[in-house]
């Protein structure tokens, strides 16, 4: 198989509260969460690849994760908007040290905030450079 015909099909969210952060990420991307699978509650990102919302369990530890969007320049704005309407903050940087602000990087536009487990989301209407 060549790498070419490689993609992601699915990964794996934790989340203490699968609905809850499904629901979040689905609302802020302008989506709906799919059915429950078995353990996982899927949203669909609309490129054959879904994010599986998977249950916790209670008091195991939860390791916050990184994920990147990259999203239509023309529905940037809209998730902005959805996040400042439900009182998220959106940063310029990874860190989280520049609020309210967005990036410019390679040309594009990009944002950083934390969903209700405190993964590091980031939406980017242009992917990064790569070499």
């Amino acid at each position: 198989m060549s790498a070419t015909r490689i993609r992601l099909d699915h990964t794996v969210v934790h989340a203490t509260d699968r609905q809850l952060s499904a629901e979040f990420i689905a609302a802020v991307l302008g989506l709906t969460p799919g059915a429950p699978f078995g353990p996982f509650l899927p949203v669909d990102l609309g490129n054959d690849v879904t994010l599986d919302y998977y249950q916790q369990p209670a008091g195991e530890p939860l390791q916050p994760q990184h994920y990147a969007f990259l999203v239509p320049e023309e529905q940037f704005d809209a998730m902005i908007a959805r996040l400042d309407a439900i009182g998220v903050t959106h940063y310029a940087d990874p860190g989280h040290t520049e609020p309210g602000r967005v990036n410019r990087l390679f040309g594009g536009r990009g944002a950083y905030f934390a969903d209700p487990d405190g993964h590091n989301m980031e939406i980017m209407t242009r992917p990064y450079a790569r070499p």
